[in-house]
């Protein structure tokens, strides 16, 4: 995995083909993605989920706390785009956490999606029986019907405990990172550990402080292409996975329209210079196990 000041695009890269970041577990992940949180509309999400498939993304990142996880697997299985070539990706809330209640939720995320094994699972949030949840999806590794394992919200200290009781360890960590918020200590960490950074807020929420940012502009211009455009591929070329998340079919396209052009050393250095010392959003460990009862999901096998 490149360290965390790399700046090269992948050697794989040619120009307007998506790149792919390998994981330890063996397999590739995209390094755009559709996400589609907020998006409560079913029939929206649905939407969303055929038009970026159709634009040619090929990960799409959900969760049992979504609540759509149903929509997604359709908008898959109607978008004619084969399922091997689509990475997906699901998650498991603290509520469904411990090992028995983590191999039902496993069961109930596969027949909510209906699309066959998971390319990826994640931990949602770093509170409650994490390492019996962690020993399920072990299990279901080796089981073969989830891929990949990681986690989300992971801190250097919550992997640290994960990874002494781990027998896979986790390939991902999804968290808040963006040029204002660049994980300082965390980006080391996973390099170290052979951990892909993947970012859940790579807009920093759709910061226009952050789309303003001379650094940004300046580069957009030079280019031809948005500040949006842009920060994506800030995140492409620090070898980071990213997933926007987007209901407009034109934003969706513009978001992917970002492998045709390389930002320079000079350009990169500037944006990697916009770092800030603290993240824009914070959630407190104690609302990371609040939710809304989850239906119940039928148990594995």
């Amino acid at each position: 995995m490149r360290d965390a000041k790399t700046h090269l695009p992948h050697p794989e890269e040619e120009a307007g083909m998506v790149t792919s970041i390998p994981l330890s577990s063996g397999t590739r992940m995209p390094q755009l993605g559709l996400g589609v949180y907020l998006v409560t509309d079913v029939a929206v999400c649905e939407s969303s989920v055929r038009s970026a498939l159709g634009s040619g993304y090929r990960l799409i990142d959900t969760a049992a706390i979504y609540r759509n996880e149903r929509a997604v697997g359709r908008g898959i299985r109607s978008s004619g785009v084969p399922r091997e070539e689509i990475f997906l990706t699901t998650k498991l809330w603290p509520s469904d956490y411990g090992y028995a209640k983590a191999r039902a939720a496993i069961g109930g995320a596969l027949e909510r999606l209906d699309c066959g094994p998971l390319d990826l699972l994640l931990l949602h949030q770093p509170v409650g029986d994490v390492k019996g949840a962690w020993r399920a999806m072990e299990d279901a590794v080796d089981q073969g019907v989830i891929r990949a394992i990681g986690v989300s919200n992971f801190t250097v200290s919550d992997l640290d405990r994960l990874l002494s009781a781990a027998r896979i360890p986790p390939a991902v960590d999804q968290v808040e990172l963006h040029p204002h918020w660049q994980q300082p200590e965390l980006l080391p960490y996973l390099t170290q550990h052979a951990i892909a950074p993947e970012a859940w807020y790579p807009l920093g929420h759709g910061s226009a402080t952050l789309r303003a940012e001379p650094a940004v502009v300046g580069a957009a211009a030079a280019h031809g292409k948005s500040a949006v455009q842009v920060i994506l591929r800030w995140h492409v070329q620090r070898g980071f996975v990213a997933i926007p998340k987007s209901t407009n079919p034109l934003h969706i396209a513009a978001n992917i329209d970002v492998f045709d052009f390389e930002l320079s050393p000079a350009e990169m250095a500037g944006i990697d210079a916009l770092g800030q010392d603290r993240p824009m959003f914070r959630l407190p460990r104690w609302m990371m196990a609040a939710t809304m009862p989850l239906a119940r999901p039928r148990p594995l096998g």
